[in-house]
């Protein structure tokens, strides 16, 4: 059975994973430059390695409740992500583990569960009783969103 590595991660109470192939880089972010009028999802731009770059909040992509928002320190780690479109980062309160995941780990989302809005939950993991979601990264961003982050000007 094949294996694959994940990145976990943790935004508010919620646990996330993204597979490690299409991950540039975890950095420590020093500095965002905020931009008029960028979506609500996007932080700002950020230097990264010479290259601007857009930073995602992963709290407000992901639609993590604001009183998680308000009640934690703001965070200055970020991964960095490699989309169909663009280099992105994504904001994160905690890079916890690499994890190797097998198809039995993983379960689709439910129906029940799965919209338009989310697409880009690819699974959900269950290791020793942890409730892991899996991203896509190539679907993280929407059509729309990704327009959206095409006007704002990165180099």
């Amino acid at each position: 059975m094949s294996e694959f590595k994940v990145v976990s991660f943790r935004i508010g109470d919620e646990e996330y994973a993204l597979d490690i192939m299409k991950i540039d880089s975890i950095v420590e972010v020093d500095k965002i430059t905020k931009i008029p009028q960028a979506p609500t999802f996007v932080e700002g731009i950020m230097d990264f390695r010479g290259v601007v770059i857009p930073v995602i909040s992963g709290t407000k992509k992901f639609l993590i409740s604001s009183k998680v928002e308000s009640q934690r320190e703001k965070s200055n780690r970020a991964i960095v992500i490699n989309t169909k479109e663009k280099k992105v980062a994504i904001l994160v309160d905690e890079v916890k583990e690499v994890l190797s995941l097998s198809q039995e780990n993983l379960e689709e989302p439910p129906d029940e569960i799965s919209s338009e809005s989310n697409k880009y939950i690819s699974a959900i993991a269950n290791i020793d009783g942890r409730m892991i979601i899996v991203l896509d990264v190539d679907k993280i961003l929407s059509a729309k969103e990704a327009i959206e982050l095409s006007k704002i000007k990165t180099a």
